[in-house]
């Protein structure tokens, strides 16, 4: 009996200390009070029954100048606006070429190798845009649609004779057809 009160006398001190599991508790914090959202107070209605303001009226100063004050007796004066000296450079650029106007050399007519130049592009053109055998996506189809209207309209161009006008449209055309290929 003696071992098993010299084992007890051991082990109740560990058993005491060590493997007890008390239910520990979460330490609660305390809470914040909930913020109460007052509504601000009503603002105080205007008083009616207040006097007009004041208007004060700024004194006029005198003018610095005394010169400037106009008496009736002194006459008004025109100001004096002063030419400047005509530049001599000009003068002589306007003499040295005095028959060509300010807007270039005019042509008494069309080259009419831009017309055949002309033609030949809307030609190449149409025989360029006929000989494409891909399938078109939507935005391709409207750009063939639209250099069709450019050869038709320089064609009409051509017909009426606006050659300039024509070759714009056809190079237009040709631009298009570009991006098309690509």
């Amino acid at each position: 009996m003696k071992t098993r009160f010299i084992c007890v006398a051991l082990l109740l001190p560990l058993m005491l200390t060590a493997c007890v599991h008390k239910p520990q508790q979460a330490a609660t914090q305390p809470l914040a009070p909930p913020i109460m959202d007052n509504p601000p107070p009503k603002p105080t209605p205007t008083p009616t029954d207040l006097p007009p303001p004041v208007v004060t009226v700024p004194s006029q100063t005198p003018p610095a100048n005394t010169a400037e004050i106009k008496t009736p007796d002194q006459p008004l004066k025109p100001k004096v606006h002063h030419r400047k000296p005509a530049n001599k450079d000009t003068e002589q650029a306007s003499n040295a070429t005095p028959e060509v106007s300010a807007i270039g050399q005019l042509s008494p007519g069309d080259p009419p190798d831009l017309q055949d130049q002309t033609k030949s592009s809307i030609e190449s053109t149409e025989r360029a845009l006929n000989s494409m055998t891909r399938t078109l996506n939507q935005q391709e189809t409207k750009t063939v649609a639209q250099i069709r209207e450019f050869l038709k309209q320089a064609k009409d161009a051509l017909a009426t004779g606006d050659v300039d006008g024509a070759h714009t449209l056809a190079l237009k055309a040709k631009v298009l057809l570009g991006e098309i290929s690509q």
